[in-house]
Protein backbone atom coordinates (compact mmCIF):
# COMPACT_ATOMS: atom_id res chain seq x y z
CA UNK A 1 0.00 0.00 0.00
CA UNK A 2 2.83 2.38 0.89
CA UNK A 3 4.66 1.65 -2.37
CA UNK A 4 1.49 2.19 -4.43
CA UNK A 5 0.80 5.50 -2.67
CA UNK A 6 4.38 6.63 -3.21
CA UNK A 7 4.27 5.63 -6.88
CA UNK A 8 0.93 7.46 -7.29
CA UNK A 9 2.44 10.65 -5.84
CA UNK A 10 5.39 10.48 -8.24
CA UNK A 11 3.02 10.10 -11.20
CA UNK A 12 0.89 13.01 -9.97
CA UNK A 13 3.94 15.29 -9.61
CA UNK A 14 5.12 14.30 -13.10
CA UNK A 15 1.70 15.16 -14.59
CA UNK A 16 1.65 18.53 -12.84
CA UNK A 17 5.14 19.38 -14.12
CA UNK A 18 4.18 18.41 -17.67
CA UNK A 19 0.99 20.43 -17.43
CA UNK A 20 2.92 23.46 -16.23
CA UNK A 21 5.34 23.35 -19.13
CA UNK A 22 2.54 22.75 -21.61
CA UNK A 23 0.76 25.82 -20.29
CA UNK A 24 3.72 28.14 -20.14
CA UNK A 25 5.69 27.15 -23.22
CA UNK A 26 6.42 29.95 -25.60
CA UNK A 27 8.26 30.00 -28.89
CA UNK A 28 9.74 27.03 -30.72
CA UNK A 29 11.41 24.82 -28.16
CA UNK A 30 8.84 22.07 -28.65
CA UNK A 31 10.56 18.69 -28.23
CA UNK A 32 7.94 16.69 -30.09
CA UNK A 33 8.54 18.74 -33.23
CA UNK A 34 12.24 19.54 -33.14
CA UNK A 35 13.31 16.47 -35.08
CA UNK A 36 11.52 17.18 -38.37
CA UNK A 37 13.74 17.55 -41.43
CA UNK A 38 13.30 20.85 -43.27
CA UNK A 39 15.37 19.65 -46.19
CA UNK A 40 12.71 17.05 -46.93
CA UNK A 41 10.27 19.90 -47.51
CA UNK A 42 12.67 21.92 -49.61
CA UNK A 43 13.22 18.92 -51.85
CA UNK A 44 9.58 17.85 -51.99
CA UNK A 45 6.62 18.74 -54.16
CA UNK A 46 6.02 21.84 -52.01
CA UNK A 47 8.77 23.78 -53.75
CA UNK A 48 7.73 22.50 -57.16
CA UNK A 49 4.07 23.40 -56.64
CA UNK A 50 5.03 26.86 -55.38
CA UNK A 51 6.83 27.51 -58.65
CA UNK A 52 3.54 27.22 -60.53
CA UNK A 53 0.83 29.85 -60.94
CA UNK A 54 -1.60 27.79 -58.86
CA UNK A 55 -1.95 29.20 -55.36
CA UNK A 56 -0.85 26.70 -52.68
CA UNK A 57 -2.92 25.33 -49.82
CA UNK A 58 -2.07 27.18 -46.59
CA UNK A 59 -2.77 25.97 -43.03
CA UNK A 60 -2.11 29.23 -41.16
CA UNK A 61 -5.19 31.18 -40.07
CA UNK A 62 -3.72 34.50 -41.17
CA UNK A 63 -0.87 35.37 -43.51
CA UNK A 64 0.50 38.10 -45.72
CA UNK A 65 3.42 38.73 -48.05
CA UNK A 66 4.41 42.35 -48.69
CA UNK A 67 6.95 43.85 -51.04
CA UNK A 68 9.49 45.83 -49.03
CA UNK A 69 10.06 48.53 -51.65
CA UNK A 70 6.43 49.56 -52.05
CA UNK A 71 4.64 47.91 -49.07
CA UNK A 72 2.33 46.33 -51.66
CA UNK A 73 0.44 43.26 -50.48
CA UNK A 74 1.27 40.38 -52.82
CA UNK A 75 -0.91 37.73 -51.18
CA UNK A 76 -2.88 37.59 -47.97
CA UNK A 77 -5.67 36.00 -45.97
CA UNK A 78 -7.19 37.55 -42.84
CA UNK A 79 -4.22 39.91 -42.98
CA UNK A 80 -6.15 42.76 -41.35
CA UNK A 81 -7.73 40.65 -38.56
CA UNK A 82 -6.44 41.12 -35.01
CA UNK A 83 -4.42 38.11 -33.84
CA UNK A 84 -2.15 37.12 -30.97
CA UNK A 85 1.47 37.39 -32.05
CA UNK A 86 3.45 35.38 -29.48
CA UNK A 87 7.22 36.02 -29.58
CA UNK A 88 7.10 37.97 -32.84
CA UNK A 89 6.39 40.73 -30.29
CA UNK A 90 10.14 40.81 -29.75
CA UNK A 91 10.61 42.53 -33.10
CA UNK A 92 9.18 45.66 -31.48
CA UNK A 93 11.00 45.01 -28.20
CA UNK A 94 14.38 44.85 -29.91
CA UNK A 95 13.59 47.90 -32.03
CA UNK A 96 12.79 50.00 -28.94
CA UNK A 97 16.08 48.92 -27.32
CA UNK A 98 18.23 49.54 -30.40
CA UNK A 99 16.74 52.99 -31.00
CA UNK A 100 16.84 54.18 -27.38
CA UNK A 101 19.59 52.42 -25.43
CA UNK A 102 23.35 52.18 -25.05
CA UNK A 103 24.02 48.60 -26.14
CA UNK A 104 27.30 48.44 -24.23
CA UNK A 105 25.61 48.98 -20.84
CA UNK A 106 25.69 46.09 -18.38
CA UNK A 107 22.41 44.85 -16.89
CA UNK A 108 22.03 43.04 -13.57
CA UNK A 109 19.21 40.51 -13.82
CA UNK A 110 16.32 40.97 -11.39
CA UNK A 111 14.41 38.20 -9.67
CA UNK A 112 11.35 39.05 -11.76
CA UNK A 113 13.26 38.67 -15.00
CA UNK A 114 14.95 35.46 -13.87
CA UNK A 115 11.60 33.89 -12.91
CA UNK A 116 9.87 34.67 -16.22
CA UNK A 117 8.37 31.53 -17.76
CA UNK A 118 8.16 30.23 -21.31
CA UNK A 119 11.17 30.10 -23.61
CA UNK A 120 14.24 31.32 -21.76
CA UNK A 121 17.82 32.38 -22.21
CA UNK A 122 18.43 30.81 -18.79
CA UNK A 123 19.25 33.93 -16.79
CA UNK A 124 19.53 33.80 -12.99
CA UNK A 125 19.01 36.52 -10.39
CA UNK A 126 22.13 38.67 -10.15
CA UNK A 127 23.58 37.63 -13.53
CA UNK A 128 25.44 40.35 -15.38
CA UNK A 129 25.12 40.70 -19.15
CA UNK A 130 25.30 43.57 -21.64
CA UNK A 131 22.27 45.04 -23.39
CA UNK A 132 23.89 43.95 -26.66
CA UNK A 133 24.05 40.30 -25.59
CA UNK A 134 20.54 40.42 -24.13
CA UNK A 135 19.33 41.43 -27.60
CA UNK A 136 20.89 38.33 -29.10
CA UNK A 137 19.33 36.24 -26.34
CA UNK A 138 16.03 37.91 -27.08
CA UNK A 139 16.02 37.39 -30.85
CA UNK A 140 18.01 34.18 -31.35
CA UNK A 141 16.79 32.14 -28.37
CA UNK A 142 13.58 34.11 -27.85
CA UNK A 143 14.35 34.54 -24.17
CA UNK A 144 11.38 35.87 -22.24
CA UNK A 145 13.73 36.46 -19.30
CA UNK A 146 15.86 38.63 -21.60
CA UNK A 147 12.74 40.53 -22.69
CA UNK A 148 11.79 41.40 -19.10
CA UNK A 149 15.38 42.33 -18.23
CA UNK A 150 15.52 44.71 -21.20
CA UNK A 151 12.13 46.23 -20.37
CA UNK A 152 13.14 46.86 -16.75
CA UNK A 153 16.50 48.29 -17.82
CA UNK A 154 14.87 50.70 -20.28
CA UNK A 155 11.71 51.81 -18.46
CA UNK A 156 11.81 50.41 -14.94
CA UNK A 157 8.76 48.20 -15.42
CA UNK A 158 6.86 46.17 -18.01
CA UNK A 159 3.85 48.56 -18.15
CA UNK A 160 6.11 51.55 -18.79
CA UNK A 161 7.98 49.66 -21.49
CA UNK A 162 4.65 48.68 -23.08
CA UNK A 163 3.84 52.39 -23.25
CA UNK A 164 7.00 52.91 -25.31
CA UNK A 165 6.01 50.04 -27.59
CA UNK A 166 2.53 51.45 -28.14
CA UNK A 167 3.89 54.93 -28.74
CA UNK A 168 6.15 53.54 -31.45
CA UNK A 169 3.24 51.58 -32.95
CA UNK A 170 1.22 54.80 -33.11
CA UNK A 171 4.15 56.61 -34.71
CA UNK A 172 4.29 53.93 -37.41
CA UNK A 173 0.54 54.10 -38.03
CA UNK A 174 -0.17 50.62 -36.66
CA UNK A 175 -3.76 51.29 -35.61
CA UNK A 176 -4.69 47.63 -35.01
CA UNK A 177 -1.68 46.76 -32.88
CA UNK A 178 -1.43 46.92 -29.08
CA UNK A 179 1.29 45.74 -26.72
CA UNK A 180 1.05 44.68 -23.06
CA UNK A 181 4.31 42.77 -22.61
CA UNK A 182 7.81 42.75 -24.13
CA UNK A 183 7.75 38.98 -24.75
CA UNK A 184 4.31 38.16 -26.16
CA UNK A 185 2.96 35.62 -23.69
CA UNK A 186 -0.81 35.51 -24.16
CA UNK A 187 -2.79 38.56 -23.02
CA UNK A 188 -6.23 39.55 -24.33
CA UNK A 189 -5.12 43.13 -25.07
CA UNK A 190 -1.87 42.08 -26.72
CA UNK A 191 -2.44 41.76 -30.47
CA UNK A 192 -1.56 42.83 -33.99
CA UNK A 193 -2.48 41.91 -37.56
CA UNK A 194 -0.39 40.00 -40.07
CA UNK A 195 -0.27 43.12 -42.25
CA UNK A 196 0.82 45.49 -39.49
CA UNK A 197 3.40 43.00 -38.22
CA UNK A 198 4.81 42.94 -41.76
CA UNK A 199 4.93 46.76 -41.83
CA UNK A 200 6.67 46.83 -38.44
CA UNK A 201 9.20 44.27 -39.64
CA UNK A 202 9.79 46.21 -42.85
CA UNK A 203 10.57 49.30 -40.79
CA UNK A 204 12.82 47.41 -38.37
CA UNK A 205 14.83 45.87 -41.21
CA UNK A 206 15.94 49.36 -42.22
CA UNK A 207 18.02 49.35 -39.03
CA UNK A 208 21.41 47.75 -39.72
CA UNK A 209 21.85 46.50 -36.14
CA UNK A 210 18.46 44.83 -36.15
CA UNK A 211 19.31 43.21 -39.50
CA UNK A 212 22.63 41.96 -38.16
CA UNK A 213 21.04 40.36 -35.10
CA UNK A 214 18.10 38.62 -36.78
CA UNK A 215 20.36 37.44 -39.60
CA UNK A 216 22.75 35.63 -37.25
CA UNK A 217 22.48 31.85 -37.33
CA UNK A 218 24.69 31.57 -34.24
CA UNK A 219 26.26 34.04 -31.86
CA UNK A 220 28.41 33.80 -28.71
CA UNK A 221 27.34 35.98 -25.79
CA UNK A 222 28.90 36.44 -22.35
CA UNK A 223 27.08 35.98 -19.04
CA UNK A 224 29.07 36.79 -15.89
CA UNK A 225 32.21 36.70 -18.00
CA UNK A 226 31.55 33.20 -19.34
CA UNK A 227 30.88 32.59 -23.05
CA UNK A 228 27.74 30.88 -24.32
CA UNK A 229 26.91 30.16 -27.95
CA UNK A 230 23.32 30.66 -29.09
CA UNK A 231 21.59 29.12 -32.09
CA UNK A 232 18.75 30.92 -33.87
CA UNK A 233 15.27 29.37 -33.53
CA UNK A 234 14.44 30.50 -37.09
CA UNK A 235 14.34 27.24 -39.03
CA UNK A 236 14.49 28.93 -42.46
CA UNK A 237 17.56 31.09 -41.81
CA UNK A 238 20.51 29.74 -43.74
CA UNK A 239 18.34 27.01 -45.28
CA UNK A 240 15.88 28.60 -47.70
CA UNK A 241 17.38 30.65 -50.53
CA UNK A 242 17.43 34.38 -49.78
CA UNK A 243 16.15 34.28 -46.17
CA UNK A 244 17.93 36.80 -43.91
CA UNK A 245 15.62 36.98 -40.82
CA UNK A 246 13.39 37.52 -38.81
CA UNK A 247 11.53 35.90 -35.86
CA UNK A 248 9.68 32.80 -34.69
CA UNK A 249 6.82 32.56 -32.20
CA UNK A 250 4.59 30.16 -30.31
CA UNK A 251 2.06 30.34 -27.51
CA UNK A 252 -1.03 28.25 -26.87
CA UNK A 253 -3.22 31.20 -27.82
CA UNK A 254 -1.29 32.28 -30.91
CA UNK A 255 -0.23 28.82 -32.12
CA UNK A 256 2.83 28.78 -34.39
CA UNK A 257 3.97 32.04 -35.97
CA UNK A 258 6.84 33.00 -38.23
CA UNK A 259 7.99 36.28 -39.74
CA UNK A 260 10.48 35.86 -42.59
CA UNK A 261 12.43 38.33 -44.70
CA UNK A 262 13.70 37.06 -48.04
CA UNK A 263 15.54 38.67 -50.97
CA UNK A 264 16.09 37.15 -54.38
CA UNK A 265 17.42 39.28 -57.21
CA UNK A 266 15.88 42.74 -57.01
CA UNK A 267 12.78 41.62 -55.09
CA UNK A 268 12.71 41.86 -51.29
CA UNK A 269 9.71 40.60 -49.29
CA UNK A 270 8.40 40.06 -45.78
CA UNK A 271 6.25 36.99 -45.16
CA UNK A 272 4.12 36.63 -42.02
CA UNK A 273 2.22 33.51 -40.99
CA UNK A 274 0.11 33.51 -37.81
CA UNK A 275 -1.87 30.71 -36.19
CA UNK A 276 -0.37 27.63 -37.86
CA UNK A 277 -1.36 24.37 -36.16
CA UNK A 278 2.17 22.97 -36.00
CA UNK A 279 5.75 24.03 -36.53
CA UNK A 280 5.80 21.88 -39.66
CA UNK A 281 2.80 23.73 -41.07
CA UNK A 282 4.25 27.16 -40.37
CA UNK A 283 7.45 26.10 -42.14
CA UNK A 284 5.56 24.65 -45.08
CA UNK A 285 3.31 27.69 -45.32
CA UNK A 286 6.23 30.11 -45.27
CA UNK A 287 8.14 28.18 -47.95
CA UNK A 288 5.03 27.97 -50.15
CA UNK A 289 4.19 31.67 -49.83
CA UNK A 290 7.76 32.81 -50.39
CA UNK A 291 8.33 30.63 -53.44
CA UNK A 292 4.92 31.50 -54.89
CA UNK A 293 5.62 35.23 -54.52
CA UNK A 294 9.00 35.12 -56.24
CA UNK A 295 7.71 32.85 -59.01
CA UNK A 296 4.58 34.82 -59.86
CA UNK A 297 5.44 38.50 -59.32
CA UNK A 298 7.88 40.86 -60.99
CA UNK A 299 8.38 44.63 -60.96
CA UNK A 300 6.89 47.13 -63.38
CA UNK A 301 7.75 50.83 -63.62
CA UNK A 302 4.43 52.24 -62.42
CA UNK A 303 5.71 55.85 -62.38
CA UNK A 304 6.52 55.67 -66.07
CA UNK A 305 3.05 54.33 -66.88
CA UNK A 306 1.34 57.04 -64.81
CA UNK A 307 3.51 59.81 -66.33
CA UNK A 308 2.63 58.74 -69.86
CA UNK A 309 -1.09 58.62 -69.16
CA UNK A 310 -1.09 61.89 -67.20
CA UNK A 311 0.78 63.79 -69.92
CA UNK A 312 -1.62 62.54 -72.60
CA UNK A 313 -4.57 63.53 -70.42
CA UNK A 314 -3.16 67.04 -69.84
CA UNK A 315 -2.65 67.59 -73.57
CA UNK A 316 -6.31 66.84 -74.17
CA UNK A 317 -7.91 68.46 -71.13
CA UNK A 318 -6.01 71.40 -69.65
CA UNK A 319 -7.77 73.87 -71.97
CA UNK A 320 -11.11 72.86 -70.43
CA UNK A 321 -10.52 74.69 -67.13
CA UNK A 322 -12.82 77.54 -66.18
CA UNK A 323 -11.68 79.47 -63.10
CA UNK A 324 -14.69 81.59 -62.14
CA UNK A 325 -13.62 85.18 -61.39
CA UNK A 326 -9.99 84.19 -61.92
CA UNK A 327 -7.43 86.36 -63.70
CA UNK A 328 -6.91 83.46 -66.15
CA UNK A 329 -7.94 79.88 -66.89
CA UNK A 330 -4.34 78.75 -67.07
CA UNK A 331 -4.11 75.87 -64.56
CA UNK A 332 -0.89 73.87 -64.30
CA UNK A 333 -1.08 70.45 -62.65
CA UNK A 334 1.05 67.82 -60.97
CA UNK A 335 0.28 64.67 -58.99
CA UNK A 336 1.55 63.09 -55.79
CA UNK A 337 4.13 60.48 -56.64
CA UNK A 338 3.57 56.82 -55.70
CA UNK A 339 5.46 55.43 -52.71
CA UNK A 340 7.76 53.56 -55.07
CA UNK A 341 8.56 53.95 -58.77
CA UNK A 342 8.39 50.17 -59.13
CA UNK A 343 5.67 47.87 -57.86
CA UNK A 344 5.37 44.07 -58.04
CA UNK A 345 2.54 42.82 -60.24
CA UNK A 346 1.54 39.26 -61.10
CA UNK A 347 3.16 38.33 -64.37
CA UNK A 348 -0.13 37.39 -66.02
CA UNK A 349 -1.64 40.78 -65.15
CA UNK A 350 1.11 43.11 -66.30
CA UNK A 351 -0.79 43.95 -69.49
CA UNK A 352 -3.87 44.85 -67.46
CA UNK A 353 -2.72 48.07 -65.80
CA UNK A 354 -5.43 50.74 -66.02
CA UNK A 355 -5.03 54.42 -65.14
CA UNK A 356 -8.21 56.46 -64.58
CA UNK A 357 -8.01 60.25 -64.20
CA UNK A 358 -10.79 62.45 -62.87
CA UNK A 359 -10.69 66.20 -62.34
CA UNK A 360 -13.06 69.08 -61.59
CA UNK A 361 -12.67 71.59 -64.43
CA UNK A 362 -14.93 74.20 -62.81
CA UNK A 363 -13.02 76.09 -60.12
CA UNK A 364 -13.53 79.27 -58.13
CA UNK A 365 -10.85 81.92 -57.73
CA UNK A 366 -8.62 82.25 -55.94
CA UNK A 367 -7.32 78.80 -56.90
CA UNK A 368 -4.36 78.23 -54.64
CA UNK A 369 -1.14 76.37 -55.32
CA UNK A 370 -1.19 72.76 -54.04
CA UNK A 371 -5.00 72.61 -53.90
CA UNK A 372 -6.32 69.14 -54.68
CA UNK A 373 -8.71 69.19 -57.64
CA UNK A 374 -8.74 65.56 -58.80
CA UNK A 375 -7.26 62.09 -58.48
CA UNK A 376 -5.59 59.30 -60.40
CA UNK A 377 -6.70 55.72 -59.74
CA UNK A 378 -4.41 52.86 -60.71
CA UNK A 379 -5.94 49.42 -61.15
CA UNK A 380 -4.32 46.07 -61.75
CA UNK A 381 -7.04 44.25 -63.64
CA UNK A 382 -10.11 45.06 -61.48
CA UNK A 383 -8.21 45.63 -58.23
CA UNK A 384 -7.54 49.20 -57.08
CA UNK A 385 -3.87 49.52 -56.13
CA UNK A 386 -3.28 53.24 -55.56
CA UNK A 387 -5.10 56.56 -55.56
CA UNK A 388 -2.95 59.64 -56.16
CA UNK A 389 -3.98 63.29 -55.77
CA UNK A 390 -3.95 65.78 -58.64
CA UNK A 391 -2.79 69.18 -57.35
CA UNK A 392 -2.52 72.72 -58.69
CA UNK A 393 1.02 73.78 -59.53
CA UNK A 394 0.33 77.52 -59.83
CA UNK A 395 -1.93 80.02 -58.03
CA UNK A 396 -4.72 81.65 -60.06
CA UNK A 397 -5.58 84.91 -58.31
CA UNK A 398 -9.08 86.34 -58.08
CA UNK A 399 -9.78 89.39 -60.25
CA UNK A 400 -9.83 92.77 -58.52
CA UNK A 401 -11.46 96.00 -59.64
CA UNK A 402 -8.50 96.96 -61.82
CA UNK A 403 -8.63 93.62 -63.62
CA UNK A 404 -12.31 94.16 -64.36
CA UNK A 405 -11.57 97.73 -65.56
CA UNK A 406 -8.81 96.41 -67.81
CA UNK A 407 -11.16 93.78 -69.25
CA UNK A 408 -13.80 96.43 -69.86
CA UNK A 409 -11.39 98.71 -71.67
CA UNK A 410 -9.94 95.87 -73.70
CA UNK A 411 -13.38 94.64 -74.74
CA UNK A 412 -14.56 98.18 -75.48
CA UNK A 413 -11.50 98.81 -77.67
CA UNK A 414 -12.06 95.53 -79.47
CA UNK A 415 -15.73 96.38 -80.13
CA UNK A 416 -14.91 100.00 -81.11
CA UNK A 417 -12.29 98.90 -83.61
CA UNK A 418 -14.76 96.42 -85.01
CA UNK A 419 -17.38 99.11 -85.62
CA UNK A 420 -15.10 101.39 -87.66
CA UNK A 421 -13.25 98.86 -89.81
Amino acid sequence: MFKFSYFFKIILVFICICSFFSFSYADDIMPEEDDFDISSYLNSDIEASSNSSEFPTINSRAYVVIDRKSSTVLVGKNEYAKKKMASTTKIMTSLIIIENCNLSDTVTISKKAANTGGSRLGLKTGDKITVHDLLYGLMLRSGNDAAVALAEYTSGSIPEFANLMNKKAEELGLTNTHFVTPHGLDQDEHYTTAYELALLTNYALNNSKFCQIVGSKTYTITINGYPRTLTNTNELLGVLDGVYGVKTGFTNGANRCLVTSCKRGDMDIVCVVLGADTKKFRTQDSIKLINYSFSNFSYINISEIIDDEFNKWKDNNCQKFNVYKGISNNVELYYTKPFSDFIPVKKDLQNKIHVYISCNFEQNAPLLKDNKIGNISIYVDTQLQYTLDILVKNTVEKKNIFDYLYDFCFNFKYCFNGLFK
